[in-house]
């Protein structure tokens, strides 16, 4: 995450009353790339043709999004990936496991390629495989393990879901998060979930669509012996959560929430469920980043929002719909620092090497993994809905 405290500045380009009244949120994003690289982009590409799909993650830049056949959510892009085998080479403008999960889902003739290997998940990195191993050998400890399902989100590592996979778990997105919980419960008698890499996603869904309550709810330390928790408490509950979260989705602040309220009446507060819990409840909305992009395009004219949730995709949001006002949920610049990694020059260096007939920066999952890591993905695609 990169943050830069900047004077306030409108966001979209329309006419804003939101300005008006003092509340203005920051806009300003790093400059294009060279604009002499859109040529280069552009014709490689047309060399390629067929033989490459590029995939876009709605939080890329506005000049990497410009070259993406598809946009969409990590899950979403992956699908798309292995709904087109006929493209040899798959360019993931996203971060390094949305590029692992496409690598899982296409074929073995197919190649991904990640421009920039630095563009990792901060969030996917609080849970590393050797510290998920310790913490199901602390649960067998305390006597509890044999009631555990474990679920992770889609903002992990492979070798996390294949663990969900060997373990009876599956993993989950944003948008079925629900039905992958009340599935984990129907597993076993007096079944607990442990929830891991975001505990805000784990936390709002199991409270706030499946009516947990928080006492239902511990959080899981990885740094701290047997997570920092007694065997009594995770006797007790019903969600062990990991304690991890999304560096840009946890800076937002039910205080700003407040802010906006006071300020501009009307005002419509739509927010990420990797969001704090204290955020979540203040809000009117909360939903996936498809279900606040389809809220923005149906809501009426004249309307006002704040979004929490990654930068690019808010200030997209506003440059689309400048008959609506749309601002930023913070008082600070703050967008996905390893998302932006993949800019204009990566892309046109990862583009013009396939052309050339090289690979650059592939991302592979080796076979064991793939095999349980698709176990965990088939049982999602197999919940109602979904």
């Amino acid at each position: 995450m990169t943050t830069v405290d900047l004077p306030l500045l409108p966001l979209g380009r329309g006419a804003d009353p939101l300005s008006e009244r003092g509340v203005e949120c920051p806009g300003d994003l790093p400059p294009a790339s060279d604009p002499a690289l859109v040529a280069r982009a552009r014709a490689a590409k047309d060399a390629l043709g067929e033989r490459v799909f590029v995939l876009g993650h709605h939080y890329q830049r506005d000049e990497v999004i410009a070259f993406a056949d598809v946009t969409g959510d990590s899950f979403k892009l992956a699908r798309e990936a292995a709904a087109r085998p006929q493209a040899e080479y798959i360019v993931f403008c996203g971060v390094h496991f949305m590029a692992e999960s496409a690598d899982i889902l296409t074929t073995p003739e197919q190649q991904v390629v990640l421009p920039d290997l630095a563009a990792g998940c901060s969030m996917a990195d609080m849970a590393r495989l050797a510290q998920v191993e310790d913490a199901w050998d602390a649960l067998a400890d305390a006597g509890v393990v044999d009631s555990v399902v474990p679920v992770t989100y889609m903002n992990s590592s492979a070798d996390i879901k294949a663990f969900c996979g060997r373990n009876g778990g599956v993993v989950c997105t944003s948008s079925n998060a629900e039905v992958a919980l009340e599935w984990a419960f129907e597993q076993k008698p007096d079944a607990k979930v442990l929830f891991f890499p975001d505990q805000h996603l784990g936390r709002n869904t199991a409270v706030l669509q499946l009516g947990l309550s928080l006492d239902d709810c511990v959080v899981w330390n990885p740094l701290r012996p047997h997570g920092g928790l007694t065997p009594e408490q995770l006797r007790a509950a019903k969600m062990i959560l990991w304690q991890g979260h999304c560096s840009v989705h946890g800076r937002f602040s039910p205080d700003v929430v407040d802010e906006l309220r006071a300020s501009v009446p009307g005002i419509n507060i739509l927010v990420h469920p990797e969001c704090r819990h204290e955020v979540v409840t203040k809000a009117d909305l909360v939903g996936s980043t498809e279900f606040i992009i389809k809220t923005i395009e149906a809501a009426p004219a004249g309307s006002s929002w704040a979004i929490g949730t990654e930068l690019n995709l808010v200030k997209r949001l506003a440059d689309a719909h400048p008959d609506k006002q749309i601002v930023f949920l913070d008082k600070t610049v703050c967008y996905c620092s390893t998302m932006n990694r993949i800019d204009l020059p990566h892309l046109v260096w990862a583009l013009e090497s396939l052309a050339q007939g090289t690979v650059v920066n592939r991302i592979e999952v080796d076979p064991e993994t793939q095999r349980w890591a698709l176990v965990a993905l088939e049982r999602m695609l197999a919940l109602p809905g979904r």
